[in-house]
Parts: C-alpha cells; structure tokens; sequence
C-alpha cells in the first residue's frame, strides 16, 4: 500500500478539481465549483477511469458532509483560522446582490461588521487589497478576514437582494 496523494487541476469557469488517491490505490475526486456546490465521484477499482458514483451536492450538503468527516471543522468556504480568533473565508457576490455595480466602500463592511476585505477574485484575476473606489460586480469572490461572527455578518450584508 502506498501512500494517499491528493492533486489539484484548476477548471477554468467551474472551479477546482481535487483528486484523491487513497493508499489502496482507489481513486475519489471532488469538484469545487465557483457557486459552493460540491460533486464528489468515486472510480471502479478495476478501471480508474471509470466512474462508479457521482453525487452533486449543494454547498449546504457539501458543509453537511465536511462536519461528518472532521466535526467541528469548518465551512466550505473557509481558508484558515487562528489562535487570535480570526477566520478568513471567500464569499461570492451574486449577480442580484444589491451591490452588484457598486462600489466597496458604500458596503459599509468594516464599519458595520469590523471585517476586512483583502483581496477580490474576478474571473482569473486577483485583486488584492481593493479600495473604497473598487466596483463590485456578480460573480466576484470577495477574501474576507475577521471574526467567526463578523464574516456571517459579512455575508448576510453581501447577499442582500
């Protein structure tokens, strides 16, 4: 038996494959798609290439399941968290979000909820650090970093219609 390996290919548009080969050479992949939604599909030990099992799950189901496998884990969404209390998740804006083809600064967001926003993912770019002048727009990822509390106030505030 060898050892697990796990690889990543970027899927332009939809979002990250994860390929799992565990160490009795089975192999499992998850699909992180840009909207939170997860399809995990298990291959046919006889034919890696063939697979065995594919489920969709909402990003809901996909938190569902990451709290069966490591309880009291985390979300989806969240990138890390620290000794300070901090946690640092990516939070889509949608496209009937009420500050599509707004700027940043009218959000509030450190005002209101006390949480930065460091970066913003558009497409294949990376906007680090934007400023108050910044315009959102549906489908933007927005890198958020604060407390367990004000990232859910973040995101309650971004996902107002």
């Amino acid at each position: 038996m060898g050892a697990p390996r796990l690889s990543s290919t970027p899927l332009p548009g939809i979002g990250v494959r994860y390929d799992l080969t565990t160490r009795e050479s089975r192999r499992l992949s998850v699909v992180a798609h840009r909207d939170g939604q997860r399809t995990i599909s298990a291959y046919s030990k006889d034919d890696p290439d063939a697979c065995a099992l594919s489920v969709r799950l909402t990003a809901e189901e996909a938190a569902t399941l990451i709290d069966a496998l490591m309880p009291a884990h985390h979300t989806p969404n969240l990138l890390s968290t620290t000794d300070l209390g901090l946690v640092a998740e990516r939070i889509e804006l949608t496209g009937v979000s009420r500050w599509n083809g707004r700027l940043l600064g009218e959000t509030r967001m450190r005002t209101e909820t006390g949480v930065s926003i460091v970066a913003v993912l558009r497409r294949a770019e990376a906007i680090p650090s934007p400023t108050p002048d910044f315009r959102l727009a549906g489908g933007d990822t927005l890198i958020v970093i604060g407390t367990r509390e004000g990232v859910e106030a973040a995101a309650t505030i971004l996902g107002r219609e």
